[in-house]
């Protein structure tokens, strides 16, 4: 049976070398949007693009043979999939593949934060021991982690709560079936039983700056907050004025509203740890995402089945 032909790739930003040769390995051929003049981009049906770029309408506008996007990260929310679905533009992104390394950065995030790991380690190399005891921490075991959205990443952070002692309640649009963890309808009353608040909702308008002042305001004097959702669910303002004036304890966050530059004023704020977007950065995690990417450019190549988010 004859191979099919391989397929003209165009890399709508620009593409790491570890993926374009996988893709490449498969029969394709990828190339640079940067190295064609601006305009309309004819001729390629398989855009190679990024969860954190997106692609917007007018993105889309640009290439009109385009009937896949193939987007390497979980998130959607940057994707303009009402613009594709019109198109009949499949979206290829990687979901599930990252889900139990995000998990476990979650906890991470929040041992670096609640247990002052990060700020200890400062301590040591500074000198400052030889000085004096770091003032104390906050234990994690017998504290409320409440969790806002629980898909497949947040039902993995609950399992993870859950083995370190922590007792578990989850808020988000509707119950679930089958979940044994206590469902919270109301955010805001979650919020206020819990320690340790978790973001691992979707980002889009609907959870725009959802975490805004009340809410901060409700989760306390001793409640922390960790976000690996999207910066976009935090009030980034209200969050820095919250941890200035002590009315949570602390935060941790690997997203921002603007990335890969964040706002200043989030880089010096007191009692906030910081990741760059990281959570899903592991050999493995990164070896899955280029695998699901590259089969599935083959799978459409070749008329067979392949993950299409437009129809989630």
């Amino acid at each position: 049976m004859p191979q099919p032909a391989g397929e003209k790739v165009l890399a709508i930003v620009p593409a790491a070398a570890d993926l374009k040769a996988a893709i490449e390995a498969q029969g394709h051929v990828v190339t640079d949007l940067a190295t064609l003049p601006p305009g309309p981009v004819p001729g390629f049906r398989v855009l190679l693009g990024t969860a954190m770029a997106g692609a917007s309408g007018e993105t889309f506008a640009r290439f009109p043979d385009a009937k896949l996007l193939a987007s390497m990260g979980t998130g959607l929310d940057r994707i303009d999939l009402d613009t594709a679905r019109a198109r009949g533009i499949a979206v290829l992104n990687t979901p599930d593949v990252l889900t139990e390394d995000t998990a476990d950065f979650a906890i991470a995030l929040l041992y670096g934060i609640a247990r002052r790991v990060v700020e200890a380690d400062a301590f040591v190399r500074s000198g400052a021991w030889a000085k004096g005891r770091l003032s104390p921490s906050t234990r994690l075991i017998g504290k409320t982690c409440g969790i806002f959205g629980l898909g497949k990443i947040g039902q993995a952070v609950a399992r993870r709560a859950q083995g370190i002692g922590m007792q578990v309640i989850w808020s988000g649009p509707r119950p679930k079936p089958g979940v044994t963890w206590a469902y919270v309808a109301d955010l805001a009353t979650m919020v206020e039983q819990c320690d340790v608040l978790v973001l691992t909702c979707p980002g889009g308008a609907e959870t725009d700056r959802i975490i805004d002042a009340a809410m901060l305001q409700r989760l306390g004097p001793k409640g922390f907050l960790v976000n690996i959702s999207r910066g976009t669910v935090v009030d980034e303002p209200a969050l820095v004025a919250a941890l200035k004036a002590g009315t949570i304890r602390g935060a941790a966050t690997d997203v921002f509203r603007s990335e890969p530059v964040p706002d200043p004023a989030m880089l010096e704020a007191p009692n906030l740890v910081v990741a760059p977007h990281y959570a899903t950065v592991t050999h493995e995690t990164r070896a899955d995402m280029i695998a699901m990417l590259a089969d599935g450019i083959s799978a459409f190549a070749a008329g067979r089945p392949h993950h299409d988010a437009t129809k989630g």
